[in-house]
């Protein structure tokens, strides 16, 4: 984008008086920012606008990304960056007298995802628009989201984050769009034609998101839907108190307890109403493109990013059947052609069901669809599959709906997010589906943002890459490989050392002003930042830290190698295992941090409310990357990608993307432990592991989990108890005891290692080398050409985006 300094400045001066009748510098910081990021959405509103009308005019297929969550972080640098006027945007800011960096930290935070498939979901709406794709994200837009997490007393406690408190600067209320949702009532078919009663009806209100690609490349939309009492019923005084409530409560947060019939009803009407909005939003602007219904997939691609949008389905085929009169066989082919969907998850557990009397009688239509798709599912094919392979499949099964199963049936397209991942559900977890059509089963391994985590997040290490190799790597990532020359060259592994001192400087000084903890910055950086669950094993890294703490309390004149355990993570409100595991984290940190032994040797922290803002600090910081989950149940991660391509070496199983990155770097530039999937089978199917038994026959183990109930940690009792009995009582679901001993040798191999600084250095860059085959780039190339079968447009000749590469992985 082609704007002065001095235009800025203008600019900004004029867009604030617009705002605020007042002065600029007389503003808060929240003014500042909301007046700075409103005039960066107003420079790319005609960009938006003529991109909008591009794709219909010349008939180029549109994707559509329905996902439950989407965790974008802040937007102003990031926007600001791709539209290639950061620095002017900074200067500019500077010499008016603000502070830039107060300005960005008074962004709130979209609090409208939770962990990993939220931010994947952003990745790709970043890569998607950089690259030229016409990819746009659709979701909902929940005024409150998860939760804020305040810890308080150990304890995490759970505050609603009220992120539209302020205006949202990069937001468009679309009311036109707005479209109505049904729920309730009854359903009969007059003939085909289907007849609502006493529908309990909302109203979809949208809300646009420019998504804008790197070098202003294109501008995409991400649109979130607010739910609103129909328009008509406040005018005519019909709404009651009840059912405003009721309304708000559909998008007041992000997940909400499920654990009662009626949380469990609010999460389906959740789904259904972003879905049903959405669907009803595609299939009228795909009007324009002034062609049959029955050419609807050479236009439109709808991706389904987990079960929770599996209801796209049968809404799909609701419009299709109702309102386009198609026959059934018309509308279920161009469901399959038009609908993908991508797994996220090895876990039965978690697999997402329905009570099938609770989607009856939320949403009866719905529910007759998919009665019919589960009778003809049966009835077609019983004669050429046998009973038992179609009725293990189906998706109606004991009264419940399988949303997987829906939307695997529904689909052409079926992937899983790592190479371990696919194979995991071809051959196990979804085995009879891909039996029966293998044709559908592929795997898309998960990217990220290297414009995110590493041009914005980390300025030093890409002006030092660039200086190095040039700057195509800046939009063909896997160039990056070029920096394997510089492996050897003790000036460059400076440099690489000195930028990752001092965004551990920056990291520390962050946790002293929130956490009052002093942490050694020449101690190696180890970080453990993900959801926390006990399938992830953060209570693995909790036992090797008592297992460090009581080697010093042994041994307090040792030569020990400086750590700073750092952890980040929420658990679900109800999730007792995930919050016991945090209240015990912080315990011991309370212990080890207050002990004279440990100073300046043995730190743990534990960031509160960790989030995309966060990672942005946190990973450049980091040089241990914990990917410690055990072998077969992560499906990919992408923290492990984030990290490494910052420079931290991965400490991690043979699980999800982890294998991928060994097959890159080699085990040499990273510390693999632990059980390997194979041998986790084999000890299932055996059912031969036996955790107690390792525990009284292992000294240190006993020590260690000892200590979790005998007092060495005061005031976890009850929470203490909690992990001792996961990990005694209950055998060890996830065999962290078993890869004990593994997971400290490599951890001592680590600490070796980081006392030769030359090789350590040498290793990082290594990593950095290898990650840009990790680009979300690359990955959303695979899906445009493999599932979407999508174009990117023809990018602007002043531009230097690349739109092809040779394959990566």
């Amino acid at each position: 984008m082609n704007i002065s300094k001095e235009q800025f400045k203008d600019d900004y001066q004029k867009a604030f008086t617009n705002m605020y009748a007042s002065t600029l510098e007389g503003g808060s910081s929240t003014q500042q920012y909301t007046a700075l990021g409103t005039l960066l959405r107003s420079y790319v509103a005609e960009y938006w606008r003529d991109e909008r009308e591009r794709y219909i005019k010349e008939g180029q297929k549109q994707v559509f990304y329905f996902s439950i969550e989407f965790l974008p972080g802040k937007f102003l640098e990031n926007n600001a960056n791709n539209m290639d006027i950061l620095d002017i945007v900074e200067e500019g800011c500077k010499e008016l007298g603000l502070d830039f960096d107060e300005i960005t930290a008074a962004e709130a935070e979209p609090a409208i995802g939770n962990g990993g498939l939220g931010r994947l979901a952003s990745c790709y709406m970043d890569a998607g628009a950089s690259l030229g794709y016409p990819l746009h994200g659709n979701g909902i837009r929940y005024r409150h989201g998860l939760f804020r997490q305040k810890i308080v007393d150990g304890y995490q406690a759970e505050l609603p984050d009220n992120w539209l408190r302020h205006r949202n600067a990069w937001e468009v209320r679309d009311h036109k769009s707005s479209v109505l949702v049904r729920f309730g009532g009854n359903v009969y078919l007059d003939g085909f034609h289907p007849v609502y009663e006493d529908t309990d009806d909302v109203v979809a209100v949208a809300y646009d998101i420019p998504m804008i690609g790197y070098h202003l490349s294109t501008v995409n939309t991400m649109r979130l839907w607010s739910a609103e009492v129909p328009p008509e019923e406040e005018e005519e005084g019909l709404a009651s108190k009840e059912k405003y409530e009721a309304v708000d409560e559909i998008t007041e947060f992000l997940y909400p307890d499920d654990s009662s019939y009626e949380g469990k009803l609010l999460r389906l009407k959740q789904e259904y109403f972003f879905v049903s909005a959405g669907i009803q939003t595609i299939m009228k602007s795909f009007k324009r493109y002034q062609i049959s219904p029955k050419d609807l997939s050479e236009k439109i691609a709808i991706h389904i990013n987990d079960t929770h949008p599996a209801l796209a389905i049968p809404e799909l085929m609701r419009i299709l059947l109702d309102e386009e009169k198609l026959t059934w066989d018309q509308a279920w082919e161009i469901t399959i052609n038009t609908c993908a969907y991508t797994n996220h998850t090895v876990l039965r557990e978690a697999m997402e069901t329905w009570r099938c009397d609770m989607v009856k009688k939320l949403i009866p239509r719905i529910y007759m669809i998919i009665e019919e798709i589960d009778r003809r599912y049966v009835e077609q094919n019983k004669p050429i599959y046998g009973d038992e392979l179609v009725q293990s499949t189906r998706p109606i099964q004991d009264d419940y709906l399988h949303m997987a199963h829906l939307a695997i049936i529904g689909s052409h397209s079926v992937n899983g997010v790592a190479g371990l991942h696919s194979k995991i559900l071809s051959e196990d977890v979804l085995r009879d589906f891909s039996e029966m059509t293998p044709h559908k089963f592929n795997n898309k391994t998960n990217g990220i943002s290297q414009r995110r985590y590493l041009h914005v997040a980390n300025p030093e290490l890409r002006e030092l890459i660039s200086e190095c190799i040039g700057e195509d790597w800046l939009t063909n990532p896997a160039s990056m490989k070029v920096l394997l020359a510089y492996q050897n060259d003790q000036s460059v592994l400076s440099k690489l050392a000195d930028i990752k001192h001092q965004n551990k400087e920056k990291l520390a000084q962050y946790i002293k002003e929130n956490n009052g903890i002093e942490v050694n910055t020449d101690a190696i950086f180890d970080v453990l930042i993900k959801r926390l669950h006990a399938y992830k094993r953060q209570h693995l890294q909790l036992l090797h830290i008592i297992h460090l703490y009581f080697y010093l309390k042994d041994n307090p004149q040792a030569d020990f190698q400086p750590r700073v355990f750092i952890f980040g993570a929420k658990a679900a409100p109800s999730y007792v295992f995930a919050k016991d595991v945090i209240k015990v984290i912080n315990e011991v940190a309370e212990t080890i941090n207050n002990d004279p032994d440990c100073k300046d040797k043995l730190q743990v922290v534990f960031i509160e409310n960790y989030g995309a803002a966060l990672a942005e600090l946190i990973i450049p910081a980091a040089e241990i990357s914990e990917q410690i989950s055990l072998a077969g149940k992560e499906a990919s991660g992408t923290g492990n990608m984030k990290m490494m391509l910052n420079g931290a070496l991965t400490m991690g199983t043979l699980d999800g993307a982890n294998v991928e990155i060994n097959s890159f770097v080699g085990d040499e530039n990273m510390f693999v432990f632990g059980l390997r999937k194979e041998e986790v089978d084999r000890y299932n199917e055996r059912a031969s592991y036996n955790s107690k038994d390792l525990y009284k026959s292992d000294a240190k183990i006993k020590r260690v989990v000892d200590s979790l109930v005998d007092g060495t940690f005061p005031r976890i009792q009850i929470e203490g108890q909690t992990i001792y009995d996961h990990l005694i009582t209950h055998n060890d679901e996830y065999y962290a005891l078993k890869d004990f001993h593994s997971f400290v040798e490599a951890q001592e191999k680590a600490a070796k290692l980081y006392k030769n600084k030359d090789e350590w250095n040498k290793k990082s860059l290594i990593n950095i080398a290898n990650s840009g085959p990790f680009s979300a780039d690359y990955a959303v190339q695979r899906y445009a050409s493999e599932i979407w079968i999508a174009q990117p447009k023809a990018m602007r000749t002043d531009k230097s985006i690349v739109t092809s590469h040779d394959e990566p992985m």
